[in-house]
């Protein structure tokens, strides 16, 4: 691949799409204006709804004989327009007016609690009336409200003023429709003023028995929203704008990719395209990179519209939203720009015409956009399970950004996930573009579009070996938080044997791949298993010891990991830790990583292969602080298969160094007697383990035998 030609195509399509004025309006103007006209918009409506509310009355229709001085207290307040009996039925009327009509739960709370206190009954009359049982009363104030006549009924019930002139307990109901935001105001209005009166009555019965001031409420309960007002507007923020940025910037990409595929279809300048002296990963590439470009400019559009509007609006109050939460919103936008760049172009270059094009991706569009819906739903937020959701992880990690209550570990396994899911897009482009007979308006099977045709011999291709890590790492991941809670013992066999092993047999005996060829199934030189043995025997100490002392880990997770060799405290013998977290990891992630990923990223050649399947080897144990030292040690091993040529080099120097590690765990008093502080190795211990890492490594280089070997066996995908 040629980067100048990547960048000349990328040139060309971004002049090409900025001198169409319809993606400049989308793009830039659309985010610019429907911010303030959305957010403005909605808070002057809810501005002129509440101030419409608040200066219409609400009727309220009284029924019953009320208290001495309710009836004013009603009146008194500007907001309530007090209806006297309206609606109330001539049977009911009697009853009430009789002191007869009860309603059934009060009759209820009589019986059962005669004889007990009156503050118990108190309580129980104010739980039981919430959950009052079907009558007359009940049914008449339904029908009253249904047909819109009043906004709420008060009624009294018994001899309610008989009881409160009497120093008792007087009860009465409010009815209302939750429907019916009329009601629900009228309700409200009710409720302050029935809390008024009854707090004056207290204050009243208090005086005239000469009871200390607070006798009869006893406790005075004091309540403090303890949240910052930033993340009281990130609250407001967090529940709908992720997913209005995410839609905006995923329409970002929705044109141009449509106009650089099937419109260049459509204008016949695909054909010149493709007769020009480029490759088509060239091709793809720099289309790629206009797409992205416009998403992403898009986006940054986005967000600072976004931050504009809201400074704007919360000038008012005591709100505000961080620059820091922008910043870390733009940043996880990065990751979606990426996967919807690459789709788009990957499915709209099927489409035969620019309307063909838009049928295609429209579903494409609304299936990514909707998932950000998510954020509306409460209780949804991000955690382990919803971190490798994609597209719901960004809506959800913004959200948290918000708030103001993301966490490292989230964002990395956010972020980590968000690449997986980009290069599968990615490769799924490139891909297409590989196939003429697309590109020219044919079409191609799945199977071959995605590299899976069934192979006699050879190796995996690149495609394979991506989409089998994506997909066994979201397996594997969701695998072990559901097997949590059955046993740590457990959980590391099944992922290993059924998340690692598995997969790979299935991949390679499925698909007619060379199982000698990539899994590297030779014999290693006496030269190569002294090397790993050196290699196993002192890696640990020499890269643990360095990576301690520039980039120390936690402490919490120094101790996790503890819990993990020592499989949870549970006293098991050490040739148990020896099988479990020496030698089925050795077999099982090698037979992935340095099999099946490796062999078919050997096209990208040695460099490319090591360092990729070095680099997913580390992202795979999803641990921002396991990531450098775990990357080192998938180097040394990709290193050792390529020179030896075998995988059983790898198996040793991985079986050596996790074993060794859960020995040193599981009997600590072996450091000391090297002279080790606490868990720090000594300088002298770790310099020389580097030195004999390094005279295993100078040892596998000089060990001809696999390029001999890889000279021999059959190309990839023979």
């Amino acid at each position: 691949m040629r980067l100048s030609r990547v960048l000349t195509i990328a040139a060309k399509e971004l002049r090409e799409i900025l001198r169409d004025r319809r993606t400049l309006l989308l793009t830039i103007g659309l985010p610019i204006l429907v911010y303030p006209l959305t957010m403005v918009g909605m808070s002057k409506l809810q501005e002129s709804r509440d101030e419409a509310a608040e200066a219409r009355r609400s009727a309220v229709a009284v029924w019953g004989v009320l208290p001495d001085g309710l009836v004013e207290a009603l009146q008194g307040d500007a907001g309530i327009l007090v209806r006297r009996w309206q609606g109330a039925p001539a049977e009911v009327r009697r009853a009430l007016e009789a002191g007869t009509a009860r309603p059934a739960a009060a009759i209820e709370r009589e019986e059962s609690a005669a004889g007990k206190a009156r503050a118990r009954r108190a309580s129980e009359a104010r739980r039981e009336a919430r959950r009052e049982q079907e009558n007359p009363t009940l049914a008449a104030a339904r029908r009253l409200l249904e047909s819109r006549d009043a906004d709420a009924v008060l009624v009294a019930w018994g001899e309610a003023r008989t009881a409160v002139a009497a120093g008792g307990l007087g009860t009465v109901s409010v009815y209302f429709d939750s429907v019916r935001e009329d009601s629900g105001t009228a309700r409200s209005r009710l409720d302050t003023v029935l809390r008024d009166y009854r707090e004056a009555l207290l204050k009243r019965r208090e005086d005239e028995r000469a009871l200390p001031t607070g006798f009869v409420e006893a406790l005075d309960v004091l309540q403090r929203d303890v949240a910052p007002p930033a993340r009281q507007a990130g609250r407001i923020l967090g529940s709908f704008l992720p997913f209005l940025l995410i839609s905006l910037s995923l329409f970002g990409g929705f044109y141009p990719a449509v106009d650089l595929t099937a419109g260049e279809k459509e204008r016949g300048t695909m054909q010149t395209l493709l007769c020009a002296p480029v490759r088509p990963l060239e091709i793809v590439l720099g289309k790629f990179l206009a797409v992205w470009a416009i998403a992403a400019a898009t986006a940054l559009v986005n967000i600072s519209s976004l931050a504009l509007t809201t400074a704007r609006l919360l000038r008012s109050t005591d709100m505000t939203v961080p620059v820091a939460s922008y910043f870390l919103t733009a940043v996880m936008l990065v990751p979606i720009t990426f996967i919807t760049a690459a789709l788009f172009i990957a499915v709209a270059v099927f489409a035969r015409d620019f309307k063909d094009g838009q049928n295609f991706l429209t579903p494409v569009y609304m299936a990514l956009v909707l998932p950000a819906g998510a954020t509306m739903l409460p209780g949804v937020e991000l955690n382990a399970w919803t971190a490798f959701v994609p597209i719901v992880n960004i809506a959800l990690l913004v959200k948290s950004a918000l708030i103001g209550e993301w966490q490292l570990e989230l964002v990395f396994l956010t972020l980590l996930s968000s690449a997986a899911f980009a290069a599968l897009a990615m490769l799924l482009a490139v891909r297409v573009f590989e196939r003429e007979q697309v590109l020219l308006g044919g079409k191609d099977s799945a199977r071959g579009l995605l590299g899976l045709d069934r192979r006699a011999g050879g190796r995996p291709t690149p495609p394979v070996a991506v989409v089998s890590f994506a997909v066994v790492m979201v397996l594997a991941f969701y695998a072990s938080l559901l097997l949590e809670g059955r046993g740590l013992l457990g959980s590391l066999l099944s992922v290993q044997y059924g998340f690692f092993l598995l997969p790979a047999l299935l991949v390679v005996f499925g698909l007619g791949y060379s199982a000698r060829s990539t899994f590297s199934l030779r014999a290693p030189s006496a030269q190569a298993v002294a090397a790993a043995v050196l290699i196993g025997v002192s890696a640990w100490i020499g890269v643990g010891g360095l990576v301690m002392r520039v980039a120390p880990p936690p402490d919490s997770l120094v101790r996790a990991l503890e819990r993990v060799l020592l499989l949870e405290d549970s006293r098991q013998p050490l040739w148990v830790l020896w099988l479990v977290i020496a030698i089925t990891p050795a077999l099982c992630e090698e037979m992935f990583f340095r099999g099946l990923v490796m062999s078919g990223l050997r096209s990208l050649g040695a460099v490319g292969a090591i360092l990729t399947s070095a680099l997913l080897f580390a992202v795979a144990h999803a641990s921002i602080y396991r990531l450098l030292p775990t990357l080192l040690l998938g180097l040394i091993l990709g290193y050792a298969v390529w020179k030896s040529g075998s995988i059983l080099t790898s198996m040793i120097i991985h079986g050596l160094n996790n074993g060794l590690i859960a020995t040193i765990t599981h009997s600590p008093a072996l450091l000391t007697r090297v002279g080790a502080e606490g868990e720090r190795i000594p300088a002298p211990l770790m310099l020389g383990a580097l030195a004999l890492t390094f005279s295993g490594l100078v040892l596998l280089s000089r060990s001809g035998a696999g390029q001999a070997r890889r000279a021999a066996a059959p190309p990839n995908g023979a």
